[in-house]
């Protein structure tokens, strides 16, 4: 007896309870406790199973997880690009607005640089006149606001406001003969159409 003893020290638990099964074979009531004690092959099967699923659980929930977190990134970026996009359509119509209340001023540097007699043109006040004048249109240019080219140019309604019709002999009909007043783009777009006379 005590040599089983010493056997048994060296085996795991669940081989100790196999063995002290079979040990007791004999005895029907013991025998049927210890059936009940052992794991059966369905046991295991089903143990198995379930941690099967719930990996498979897990791994969906991550790519769930991993789905959201690429859409949500894609939201941002267009949020993003869509803030930009608006921010820069509000600067330009800023940037607009001031040009359409510098344009007069420009109009009338033209009007009085245009009204001086010859002897007035060579005084230093005109001199001083024409500088700013010039520095003004420089600063627009940098802008990136252009002076619309009418005379002699082709009748275009998205440039030029025709407020007359006149007759010529020596341009073609649908031709600018006069610009009554300039007219000008900021970045390609219309801030004010050129006034113009077109040829009948």
């Amino acid at each position: 007896m005590s040599n089983l003893a010493e056997e048994k020290k060296d085996l795991s638990q669940e081989e100790l309870e196999k063995e002290s099964c079979e040990e007791v074979k004999d005895n029907p009531e013991e025998k049927a406790e210890c059936e009940d004690k052992e794991p059966s092959e369905d046991k295991k099967d089903k143990k198995k199973n379930k941690a099967d699923k719930k990996v498979e659980e897990l791994k969906e929930k991550i790519k769930d997880l991993e789905d959201k977190n690429i859409r949500q990134i894609a939201e941002f970026q267009n949020f993003r690009n869509r803030t930009e996009k608006e921010k820069s359509q509000m600067f330009d119509m800023g940037a607009k607005n001031v040009i359409e209340k510098i344009l007069p001023v420009v109009d009338n540097f033209e009007r009085g640089l245009a009204s001086l007699s010859e002897e007035e043109k060579t005084s230093s006040f005109a001199d001083g006149m024409n500088k700013i004048y010039k520095q003004l249109m420089t600063e627009l240019d940098n802008l990136g606001v252009k002076a619309i080219d009418a005379k002699g140019k082709e009748f275009n309604p998205d440039l030029h406001n025709a407020v007359m019709q006149v007759e010529s002999d020596e341009l073609e009909s649908g031709i600018v003969a006069e610009e009554l007043q300039k007219g000008y783009t900021y970045h390609d777009t219309v801030v004010r159409h050129s006034m113009v006379s077109v040829v009948s």
